[in-house]
């Protein structure tokens, strides 16, 4: 008996590594990186920072016969030195996780070109927060709002003044796309590539993303790292009622007569 149980044990060992190896291979492989993602997202990046660009030459239209002073001339300065740093650091690009680098730049310009605007109409400088959780090309968000996607939980985010106001009515909100494929989706549904994107955006707010992405095809990304889904979804499917509890039930046949069906169906 004791020497069946040793055997049973070790198939169970055997047959649960090989499981997680499988799992683990096949996640890893949905979530690589192709060229083509690669360039779709430094594509998205670059769009921005064309976005920013024109914003700046607005704002110098604005400023025309205007005393800036010391700090709003500073802030000028830095933004447009973001807008140069952004251009080239985008163009420097190699892998999806260097975007997040390019986003924080044009986070800093974005942030600096509000300020000149509050200098100059005599307003306190605004709250240093993350863009527009809709559309990061509207710049810094004003409020938060809560906000449920089609089919998802309602959660927290930050938003422009008019996003938030048309969140507020029940209209839709000016959402930022991409093109995936034949389609433009949803920057957060665009795919594992877009995580640098929203981490330079959204990565000072720690534990919210997750809140914030949860639901969208980004939310295992914050919620688990890189590979988010390996640890609560596909392994877990595997693990408890797929590959695993299937060949955990085989096992218990084939060694002896023990019933091992607990450990394919139950917690394990």
């Amino acid at each position: 008996m004791t020497y069946i149980l040793i055997i049973a044990v070790v198939v169970i060992a055997v047959l649960a590594y090989r499981s997680y190896r499988r799992t683990q291979l096949q996640t890893k492989k949905q979530h690589e990186i192709t060229a083509a993602e690669l360039e779709s997202v430094k594509r998205t990046a670059d769009e921005d920072i064309t976005r920013f660009g024109e914003e700046l030459q607005d704002l110098d239209l604005e400023m025309v016969g205007k005393d800036l002073g010391d700090g709003a001339r500073q802030d000028y300065q830095r933004a447009l030195d973001a807008y140069e740093s952004a251009k080239q650091a985008v163009g420097q690009v190699t892998e999806a996780d260097q975007i997040k680098h390019v986003i924080e730049i044009l986070e800093d310009g974005r942030y600096a070109a509000a300020c000149v605007r509050a200098r100059v109409n005599g307003e306190p400088l605004p709250q240093r927060r993350p863009s527009c959780f809709f559309n990061p090309q509207h710049g810094p968000s004003v409020v938060d709002v809560m906000w449920s996607p089609p089919g998802g939980a309602p959660r927290e985010v930050p938003a422009c003044a008019a996003d938030a106001e048309r969140v507020r009515a029940g209209a839709e909100p000016d959402v930022r796309k991409v093109m995936v494929g034949p389609q433009r989706v949803p920057y957060w549904e665009a795919g594992p590539a877009y995580s640098p994107y929203a981490q330079g955006m959204f990565g000072a707010l720690g534990g919210v993303m997750t809140g914030m992405f949860l639901g969208t095809m980004l939310g295992g990304m914050f919620a688990g790292g890189a590979y988010g889904d390996f640890a609560g979804g596909d392994m877990g499917g595997d693990m408890g009622g797929g590959d695993m509890g299937g060949d955990m039930g085989d096992a218990g046949g084939d060694a002896g007569g023990w019933d091992f069906g607990d450990f394919g169906g139950g917690d394990f």
